[in-house]
């Protein structure tokens, strides 16, 4: 078994053999001095694959040639999980911490917005002299001070909310032709999003070559809505399978042309062999009624605590560091990534940081490595808190609790056929314990009130508050009257600009903040309402905006607040 300093030698003098890249590269190496032989960092994660959406993993209906070969050639964690949606998976990953630790409940009505104290990997790199991007999606906070470009990135390309053409979005975005959020400002891009994304990841490492570099590849894909060109779903189509699928099975060919191209240029760039390249996916296939879509014998999809919601691929190539084609079955998670990169990259925690994760580290680099068995657990469902037990599961090595009454074996059972809950009281009890002792630990933190928008910073003005995080009401529907929790950081003079559909009829629109409140009347096929010049002291509170037409308040689509 190779040991950790041996690996440690092994990483330092593989980069010292790896090239420089023009003269620039020589003073940037110089001036990096220890911090530029730490090796390069990719986080590639996918949005709704599943666990059988891969030709490598027994589904002989979908191309996937790129991630077949990214298998093969990386250590495989074969019993990887993570929570049952987005949001909830992201903040792990990016904090090593169990995601009611950081503000994430939810995927949207402001319960995915990550507190701004959490401390992220790419704040911890960009420390130590990474240059560090984000391409794809965030889904951790759209405005200041809890965006990307708040927490460690330096350069962001990435989408707002949970995904294009959700109400965070700008009216009538597309996956084709997007209008993308590029380091705080919206950018409209030409091409599909996909290879937007993966374009500007490729581009990110060719202009950062000769500088260590954490490059974060979140696709948006293969999330709904389902659009793709027929270049790709046409084949599937041909093949009998249903609409959804073939869109679905048509998109995970477009992202893996794309992981294609940036394994390939790693190589051209002769970066692979100091370059860590870690793939998961944030949680289980996304399976609608009818589909008739392979789902590797799991049980469950996205949103459920089976392990078709919760059991995801995840695969760690590092050439001459990890050996090719190991399959590791210990159980480990999202919170795991964390710890790792720090390890790999040679860096300490940051202080005062409760981390939840363990470093997989021993797993990559040795054969037969001790791991002492834990218990990892995940939860998710909607509403402003958790519930105990609520669409909530406990895993270790072998056995499985869901919702604190079904037990199942996973070695014998992995499939979750068989509740053996009556035969094993005795371990339905120490893991009921165990779940309890996790619930209320989470859930002394901080309570789950959500962090605050902050506006009229010189960060972010004027600030753009969309359906995504407003409170009190369903997003999704046209109507609906919500508010949003902000901290206005400057006393001042503002200008409110409310957003809205099309008018039927005459109407009033108004806004409200703690003691200051302003309407106006606003026309038939009215869609915008500006209040100029509106005094307000700086504080905490609730930013109320809506349009009341023929007695029926509706909520507005966006509320543009301005710092004058």
């Amino acid at each position: 078994m190779q040991s950790r300093r041996e690996f440690l030698a092994k990483a330092a003098s593989a980069v010292a053999a790896a090239p420089m890249v023009g003269a620039a590269g020589c003073a940037s190496m110089r001036s990096h001095g220890e911090t530029a032989r730490r090796p390069n960092v990719v986080l590639i994660v996918t949005d709704d694959q599943g666990y059988g959406d891969f030709h490598c993993h027994g589904n002989d209906s979908i191309h996937t040639p790129n991630l077949d070969r990214l298998h093969d050639e990386s250590v495989r964690f074969t019993q990887c999980y993570v929570s049952p949606v987005c949001s909830p998976t992201r903040s792990s990953l990016m904090t090593g911490r169990y995601n009611y630790r950081t503000g994430i409940v939810d995927t949207f009505q402001g319960r995915s917005m990550m507190y701004p104290d959490e401390v992220t990997i790419a704040e911890v790199l960009s420390g130590h002299g990474y240059r560090t991007g984000i391409f794809g999606k965030w889904h951790l906070g759209d405005n200041y001070p809890m965006r990307p470009t708040d927490q460690g990135f330096e350069e962001a390309l990435v989408h707002k909310g949970g995904g294009i053409c959700q109400p965070s979005e700008p009216a009538n975005n597309s996956y084709f032709d997007p209008i993308l959020q590029h380091n705080g400002a919206p950018e409209k891009r030409t091409g599909y999003c996909t290879d937007i994304f993966g374009n500007a990841a490729i581009e990110f490492i060719r202009q950062h070559a000769a500088e260590p570099f954490f490059v974060y590849l979140a696709f948006n894909a293969p999330h709904s809505p389902l659009i793709v060109s027929g270049n790709y779903s046409d084949p599937y189509r041909a093949m009998g399978l249903d609409e959804n699928t073939a869109k679905t099975y048509g998109m995970i060919t477009n992202l893996d042309e794309n992981v294609g191209r940036l394994l390939d240029a790693l190589q051209e760039l002769r970066l692979a062999d100091n370059t860590l390249v870690v793939f998961l996916t944030d949680n289980g296939a996304a399976i609608g009624d009818g589909e008739r879509r392979y789902n590797a014998g799991l049980r469950g999809v996205k949103g459920t605590v089976y392990d078709g919601g919760i059991h995801v691929p995840c695969f760690m190539r590092w050439p001459g560091i990890s050996r090719p084609g190991k399959e590791i079955d210990r159980v480990v998670a999202h919170i795991d990534l964390f710890p790792t990169l720090l390890e790999a990259c040679r860096l300490e925690a940051p202080h005062g940081v409760r981390l939840d994760g363990r470093s997989l580290m021993p797993l990559l680099i040795g054969d037969n490595t001790p791991w002492a068995d834990r218990t990892l657990y995940f939860q998710w469902h909607r509403g402003d808190a958790p519930e105990l037990y609520r669409n909530c599961a406990a895993r270790s090595q072998r056995y499985k609790l869901v919702n604190g009454k079904e037990l199942y074996d996973m070695v014998a059972d992995p499939a979750e056929k068989n509740d053996i809950a009556t035969e094993h009281p005795d371990i339905v009890a120490k893991m009921r314990r165990g779940c309890e002792e996790w619930f209320w630990d989470v859930s002394s933190m901080r309570g789950y009130d959500p962090p605050r928008i902050h506006l009229g910073t010189p960060h972010e003005n004027p600030s753009v508050l969309t359906r995504q995080d407003w409170r009190g009401a369903e997003s999704w529907r046209d109507g609906n009257v919500g508010y949003w929790e902000v901290k206005v950081a400057r006393s001042g003079v503002y200008d409110i600009l409310l957003t809205f559909p099309q008018t039927k009829a005459p109407g009033v629109a108004q806004f409200r903040f703690n003691n200051v409140a302003v309407q106006q009347p606003i026309g038939q096929g009215i869609t915008t309402c500006r209040f100029h010049d509106v005094p307000i002291r700086a504080a905490d509170g609730q930013l109320h905006a809506y349009v009341e037409v023929e007695g029926n308040p509706e909520g507005v689509t966006l509320v543009t607040v301005e710092r004058l």
